[in-house]
């Protein structure tokens, strides 16, 4: 079988200094955990734990020490209360997911409705939610979504920054139709529409794609929704033991590719055991 990975999958910018930023404050720190998982790989957040980060889900959990803040952020909320306990934290806040926070507080400053295109329950989206405090604000997830927002004399849009393009576009044409002005940021990171189009591309080279990743990965699912739109035998998985040898059957063509929080390691291990499958076929 012929193996096409895809040239950017795995560690996006952002991902990689939170990883690395997380792996040095363990290393100098004897006391230390993170407000949540770092990044959405369940194999990297253990070996972290093996490093002695212990995660934590809520700001009344953390005792002592040091506590990292995750790529995706954390609530305003949150910080306040970690600063308020005069706890040293270790910032790992994607710079994208920043900039879409103080995109959000801009526009409630100015008045704005706020419309966050994105996943309600996704934490990234959370945070960016509570720094538009004091304004009307909705979350959409489709152009469907938007339609149904009440007619408002201004709106303001940002995405949760792993939002594919087209969606964010759905969305803005939709806002337009419900108000007198409209603002639209595009937060997006440049990474993930890299990332997506090179996933189609993939999906349309190839006979079977394996998206790598967590299960718990907004982008990497919504790579394997990509694929699955061109190519319908896509397989999400997040291990190499995953793979089922059924699935290559009649296959002369895999496309491989990764979310941005998908660790080198975990891709190498995939490719080695496709290459170990089709020596043996």
């Amino acid at each position: 079988m012929k193996i096409l990975l895809a040239r950017s999958a795995g560690f996006c910018f952002g991902v990689k200094r939170a990883t690395q930023m997380a792996f040095e404050a363990a290393d100098s720190h004897d006391g230390i955990c993170s407000l949540g998982p770092i990044i959405h790989s369940p194999q990297l957040v253990k070996r972290l734990e093996e490093k002695g980060v212990e995660v934590v889900r809520d700001v009344d959990e953390i005792r002592h020490g040091a506590v990292i803040i995750r790529s995706h952020g954390v609530t305003s909320g949150e910080l306040a209360d970690i600063s308020d306990r005069g706890l040293e934290t270790v910032d790992a806040t994607c710079p994208f997911v920043k900039s879409a926070q103080d995109r959000a507080a801009r526009l409630a400053r100015d008045g704005y409705t706020v419309v966050i295109v994105g996943e309600n329950e996704h934490p990234e989206v959370q945070g960016i939610v509570s720094y538009a405090e004091g304004a009307e604000v909705v979350v959409v997830g489709t152009r469907e979504d938007a339609a149904r927002i009440p007619a408002r004399k201004r709106i303001g849009v940002v995405a949760q920054t792993t939002q594919s393009l087209d969606n964010l576009r759905d969305v803005a044409g939709a806002c337009l139709d419900k108000c007198q002005e409209l603002r639209v940021f595009n937060t997006i990171c440049d990474a993930t529409s890299v990332r997506q189009e090179e996933a189609r591309e993939l999906a349309r080279k190839s006979d079977l794609v394996l998206v790598i990743g967590g299960f718990n990965s907004a982008n990497t699912t919504r790579l394997a929704q990509l694929c699955r739109e061109i190519q319908p035998r896509v397989h999400h998985v997040e291990t190499a033991d995953q793979l089922e040898p059924q699935w290559f059957k009649g296959v002369e063509t895999v496309g491989l590719t990764a979310g941005a929080s998908t660790p080198g390691w975990l891709i190498d291990e995939v490719i080695r055991k496709v290459e170990g499958m089709s020596r043996e076929s």
